[in-house]
């Protein structure tokens, strides 16, 4: 356990690196930001009990919002996502067999019912945060072009990143 707990925090650390260094600064079109830092809770083992992951979230979405200066959009987002997670998880795969892989990956899930899990957490992430980010300056259409094309941006990117890392577990057994 404490070898996954070490692992996954590695994970968490590069993410949040990656995503204050490199994808905070990464819009495309002004409309399309890729969130990669969701794959942390998207890819949080299934086994972890609620309360760990959501503490989990809300830390995770509290360091991206000191890095991305939101003031709090990210950590209410992320404590809802990761709350949510199970839920969502049990939509793709049956009760039974959740425990065959330890963590949501294509590996573990498929490449089908993953690809629908990750959808399913990514558009509800930036669903969630954009909505809550413009509440200020409200344009439907404009959040709505937002949710999806940050979506297929940020879950293009998931998709590749839960490659690579796939990739690299799969060498090391």
């Amino acid at each position: 356990m404490s070898k996954i707990a070490f692992t996954y925090f590695l994970k968490v650390v590069l993410l949040v690196l990656a995503q204050a260094v490199i994808f905070n600064n990464l819009v495309l079109f002004g409309m399309a930001v890729p969130l990669v830092f969701v794959y942390a809770i998207i890819s949080m083992p299934i086994t972890w009990p609620t309360n760990l992951s959501v503490t989990i979230g809300f830390l995770l979405g509290l360091t991206v919002d000191i890095f991305s200066n939101t003031y709090g959009v990210n950590a209410l987002s992320c404590t809802v996502l990761a709350f949510a997670r199970k839920p969502i998880f049990h939509l793709y795969v049956q009760r039974d067999d959740d425990l065959a892989g330890l963590k949501p990956s294509q590996r573990s899930m498929g490449s089908a019912a993953f690809l629908k899990y990750m959808l399913t957490m990514t558009v509800a992430y930036c669903a969630l945060a954009l909505t809550v980010d413009s509440l200020a300056v409200f344009s439907f259409w404009r959040i709505l072009l937002q949710i999806i094309t940050s979506s297929i941006f940020t879950s293009a990117l998931i998709y590749a990143l839960d490659s690579i890392f796939t990739r690299q577990h799969e060498k090391g057994l």
